[in-house]
């Protein structure tokens, strides 16, 4: 009998799986060990991301969110993940630190096994992290807004480890890579002059100056594929650059930064559900701006929409080569931007591409 017990508990004991834990350095160079794969995850951003990396079943083991930077800043991406995913309609939401509503306590509640968040949420909490940690919940951080290939990379594994997903993570990061590499070798293939480029967020209509980049964002973007940023050296991150300025320089490109924003009537919308004809006449009327008429992108017909919530991500890659085509036509001739972001949802993401991107202004 003895014998038939210990035989049975060997058996069951290879039968089950063997916990291990899991120690990660995270972009913040925190070394976090969580006891094993976590099974409850409070998600801060990244939300697409997340998804692409931990592959399906991913999302269910999301317990709460921060719900505001996915629900209202992309309200139309929030709408087409809830038509497969109908229960992130109902995760607790912990609040948003962009706008101090993000509540340790609510967090707390959820009974998290880890708090994924993004960097910048990690710097704004402050002292809620250690709060958050002596409740025993470990708090791990990425940043895609780093804009840098390290730490997209380094985002892209520490998620797939933090949730067993490493061999999805490593043919992202392979790809990402891959993509950047090809991107920059394009553009140090092409050798011609930078062309001056003017990016705008395009959220309140033609009547009142949006926000520009000087770093970051989608001056990160321009640097990459070699434009000529007019804001470098003007605006320190982000900012208004005045209108006689932007006149003063005779930008060559323009950048319209779209998004979902139901909410603002000018905007220019761009993304899920977005419907071209609308895209192109809220971009025209940016053309009646005085002095716009005679600007060299108007007169060469290289005004463009893009997509704001496409910079940061593990997709961005897309956009990058969209704006070097733009500048480089002959070195990117045989990319198509549009094909190669549809491709990329076709494989990773569990949604389809729906909606406008990317956009010339005809």
């Amino acid at each position: 009998m003895n014998r038939l017990l210990t035989l049975a508990v060997l058996a069951l004991s290879t039968a089950l799986p063997a916990w291990a834990e899991v120690t990660l350095t995270d972009l913040k160079g925190r070394e976090v060990t969580l006891p094993e794969t976590p099974d409850r995850v409070l998600l801060g951003f990244y939300y697409e991301d997340f998804i692409a990396i931990t592959g399906p079943g991913g999302i269910d083991k999301v317990v709460a969110i921060s719900r505001g930077p996915w629900a209202e800043w992309r309200p139309m991406q929030w709408e087409a993940y809830k038509a497969v995913f109908p229960q992130i309609d109902s995760l607790p939401d912990v609040g948003d630190t962009e706008t101090s509503t993000f509540s340790v306590e609510a967090a707390i509640a959820a009974k998290p096994d880890v708090a994924l968040l993004a960097a910048w949420q990690f710097d704004a909490l402050g002292e809620g992290v250690a709060q958050l940690e002596s409740a025993g919940i470990p708090v791990v951080v990425v940043d895609y807004n780093a804009q840098t290939l390290a730490a997209h990379l380094a985002s892209t594994r520490v998620i797939g480890t933090l949730m067993g997903s490493e061999d999805r993570a490593e043919r992202l990061a392979t790809l990402y890579e891959a993509m950047i590499t090809d991107t920059a070798a394009r553009v140090a293939a092409a050798g011609d002059a930078p062309k001056k480029v003017y990016v705008e967020l395009a959220k309140k209509g033609p009547a009142e100056i949006g926000n520009t980049y000087g770093n970051g964002m989608w001056a990160g973007v321009i640097d990459l594929v070699g434009g000529a940023n007019i804001a470098k050296g003007q605006i320190e991150n982000w900012g208004p650059l005045a209108p006689e300025y932007v006149l003063a320089e005779q930008p060559e490109v323009i950048l319209l930064a779209g998004s979902e924003w139901m909410s603002a009537p000018e905007a220019v919308r761009v993304g899920f559900k977005a419907d071209a004809a609308d895209a192109q006449a809220k971009m025209a009327a940016y053309l009646t701006r005085p002095g716009w008429a005679d600007l060299p992108a108007v007169k060469s017909g290289e005004v463009h929409a893009i997509y704001h919530g496409g910079a940061r991500s593990l997709s961005d890659f897309v956009f990058a080569r969209y704006l070097g085509k733009v500048l480089h036509p002959a070195a990117f001739a045989d990319v198509d931007p549009q094909a190669e972001l549809a491709a990329y949802y076709a494989e990773w993401l569990p949604i389809p591409l729906d909606g406008i991107f990317v956009q010339k202004l005809q």
